[in-house]
């Protein structure tokens, strides 16, 4: 299902942020690139034309969480992937953003949403419609709402702030966050209405099921003057390839 966790310094607006996302291996989907005739630096999905992450040269981000509670997707709904796009073609505030989107949510399943605008960074939970500031350190978010302590979640975020704690961290420590493949203990396990031996499977951080699992993790370094967004995509097979974008942020 997916997996984002940051470390967000809103005096310096320095953002780290690392994310997984999960998919099935069949829906087609490109790498990390510069789409064509504009300024967006992301994958595609290329079922909905969407993505799951991305940012633009004028410093704007988003994210993309499916949220999770057991029922099925409603069909003939909107993609969330394009909440992605939607928001990095739009010049509106992350609050503002946010607030259209309070009333346009039934038109989509169930996600969570996490917007910069190059100064503040916002969330937004579909389930409550609750527009969340993001406080300063680590935080994150999988298939429930912000910060909900899931196992996973709360790994990867005691991991992430030992690594924050040594300024000179080498990048290669963080994908080992990402990478981490170990399942919680079944008693650690959140109820979300699916059976126990499929949330006992999708626990991991990193998940390599029959037909599912990572299909792609990120690191992105975002300062006021520039990006780093470095993406490395799986197969069934493991990994397929790394992409590493440098992004020059204009005024």
């Amino acid at each position: 299902m997916c997996m984002i966790v940051w470390d967000w310094n809103p005096t310096s607006r320095e953002l780290l942020l690392l994310s997984n996302r999960d998919e099935f291996y069949q829906r087609p989907a490109l790498p990390l690139h510069v789409w064509q005739n504009t300024d967006i630096y992301a994958g595609k999905d290329l079922e909905a034309e969407g993505s799951w992450l991305g940012c633009t040269l004028s410093g704007r981000l988003a994210a993309v969480t499916n949220f999770r509670n057991g029922k099925v997707a409603q069909a003939h709904t909107k993609s969330r992937g394009k909440l992605v796009t939607d928001f990095l073609k739009s010049d509106a505030s992350s609050e503002h953003f946010l607030e259209e989107l309070g009333q346009q949510v039934g038109d989509y399943n169930g996600f969570n949403l996490l917007v910069f605008d190059g100064s503040k960074l916002c969330g937004f939970e579909s389930h409550t419609g609750r527009t969340i500031h993001i406080p300063p350190g680590i935080s994150g978010v999988s298939n429930a709402g912000f910060d909900t302590p899931w196992p996973k979640l709360i790994k990867s975020k005691n991991r992430l702030q030992q690594l924050r704690q040594n300024p000179d961290t080498p990048w290669e420590s963080y994908w080992s966050i990402l990478a981490d493949d170990t399942r919680a203990n079944v008693d650690e396990l959140p109820s979300t209405g699916i059976p126990t031996a499929m949330e006992h499977q999708l626990s991991a951080v990193f998940i390599q099921l029959p037909g599912y699992g990572t299909r792609a993790s990120s690191l992105i370094q975002i300062d006021r003057q520039r990006g780093t967004f470095v993406e490395k995509t799986f197969d069934p097979n493991g990994l397929q390839g790394t992409v590493h974008l440098q992004i020059p942020f204009t005024p």
